[in-house]
């Protein structure tokens, strides 16, 4: 088992704030963002967030930091990206905003996003707009951990493997929040891609599947990941993959076999 592993023992003991920002991750979800900040993450590589929407599962995860005996909160950042914003070529909701709906002449939640993170953001890094715009293509700096909420696309998710995935290392971590959605296959081919690299933290966490880096990735796969340069015979064989390593999720309501 990793060490990630066995923050799935320690679930019980999290409570979170009653009053955390509206989010479309679940419970479990947030605890687990919590677990990972307060008892795994070390600010040694960049901590990124690829989606953060309206700021719940950022909280979990700065909350998490700030209690952490080795993250330094002087020193160490949350990347935190999203279009902040509703509107064609988005998939935010209006519920983002404090007041429940868009306003009439803005579609912007961004100053909502910052009022709900206030006690957090000296050290959350804020990246509004298209990921394409606001990511580095320059960055190679080693990433520790990777929340990936934004992936609805194949352009959105070629920007993350190209500028984030190439940039994991052994104990890098990633979370796939999306992981249950039949309807992106990236994701799941992409995984089975990596398998021989990574380690599975254990049953997906309801439609988030954890898992972490073992050994150096290739850069010829990635390459092929970020090209996606695999025949639809090769994506099912990746995806089928991927099935023999998981089944049902932690609660047993998600049967991940029959969704991918």
């Amino acid at each position: 088992m990793t060490k990630l592993g066995r923050l799935y023992s320690l679930f019980d003991s999290v409570e979170l704030p009653e009053d955390l920002p509206y989010t479309q991750c679940s419970s479990w979800e947030l605890q687990f963002l919590y677990l990972v900040g307060r008892h795994h993450l070390t600010g040694q590589g960049q901590i990124v967030e690829l989606g953060s929407g309206g700021g719940g599962s950022t909280y979990a995860l700065a909350l998490g930091l700030s209690e952490s005996p080795v993250f330094d909160t002087r020193k160490g950042r949350l990347h935190a990206y999203d279009f902040f914003r509703v509107g064609k070529g988005t998939f935010a909701s209006e519920k983002f905003f404090d007041s429940g709906h868009k306003p009439a002449d803005d579609n912007s939640f961004l100053d909502d996003f910052k009022r709900r993170l206030g006690p957090f953001l000296p050290f959350v890094e804020i990246h509004a707009g298209d990921l394409w715009q606001t990511s580095d293509p320059e960055d190679t700096t080693p990433v520790e951990f990777l929340h990936i909420d934004i992936a609805k696309t194949a352009r959105v998710f070629r920007c993350v493997s190209e500028r984030f995935l190439s940039r994991m290392r052994p104990g890098s971590v990633v979370l796939h929040q999306d992981f249950a959605g039949p309807r992106l296959p990236w994701l799941h081919h992409s995984t089975g891609a990596l398998l021989p690299y990574i380690e599975i933290a254990g049953p997906p966490i309801r439609s988030t599947l954890a898992f972490e880096v073992t050994k150096p990735i290739p850069a010829d796969v990635l390459k092929r990941i970020t090209e996606d340069d695999y025949t639809v015979d090769e994506k099912l064989a990746l995806i089928s993959a991927v099935q023999e390593k998981i089944d049902r999720d932690h609660t047993g309501g998600i049967p991940f076999k029959s969704v991918l």
